[in-house]
């Protein structure tokens, strides 16, 4: 090489490598895809969207049930409610004199007791007097709704305020709708005493 050659390498290649030429063959042919690769693509996707339904449905009908739980819950807190309140009404004061009245018990206004360590009788030991002092019976100052229409244990014909109660069947059927009375002159108010 010339020293010339050697300043500038890149001007002048240092020896051309042999090029030949050769006879460019034929592309190949496309290979057609295999028809397994395509069925088993389209079961797969079928596979997945089938997974998705039952998913769905399985999802559908768990909401179905707690919604019908929900409202059994529901119904039974209710059920507990209205028998705690007759519970109420049943062990209410009122009810529980009305049913010894019923018995022919009677209140005694200068009350004896018992003493049960000894045995010994305090306060004066009289009988009570035939006649009670409060009637249980009729009408009491301040009524029980919950105990209304229950009837006494030992006339269950009879409720605490003395009224024979009506058999369902005797109940004539109401006729005509539930809805409010028209309001003519203003709103209707309550008659106070």
């Amino acid at each position: 090489m010339t020293d010339l050659a050697r300043a500038l390498p890149h001007r002048f290649p240092a020896e051309a490598p042999d090029r030949r030429l050769r006879v460019v063959e034929e592309p190949s042919r496309r290979r057609r895809p295999k028809l397994a690769y395509g069925i088993v693509a389209v079961g797969g996707a079928v596979a997945i969207a089938l997974a998705q339904m039952g998913l769905s449905i399985l999802t559908t009908q768990g909401t179905y049930e707690v919604a019908a739980l929900t409202q059994q819950q529901r119904d039974l807190t209710y059920q507990k409610q209205i028998l705690a309140d007759e519970l109420a009404g049943l062990s209410s004061p009122q009810y529980l004199a009305a049913n010894a009245a019923a018995l022919g018990m009677v209140i005694n206004e200068s009350p004896s007791y018992l003493r049960l360590s000894d045995g010994a009788i305090l306060g004066p030991s009289q009988a009570a007097a035939w006649a009670s002092t409060v009637d249980a019976l009729n009408r009491p100052a301040v009524q029980n709704s919950l105990i209304t229409d229950t009837p006494l244990v030992t006339a269950p014909d009879a409720t605490i305020q003395g009224a024979p109660l009506v058999a369902e069947e005797q109940v004539a059927p109401e006729t005509g709708s539930a809805t409010p009375p028209p309001i003519t002159e203003g709103l209707p108010t309550p008659a106070t005493r």
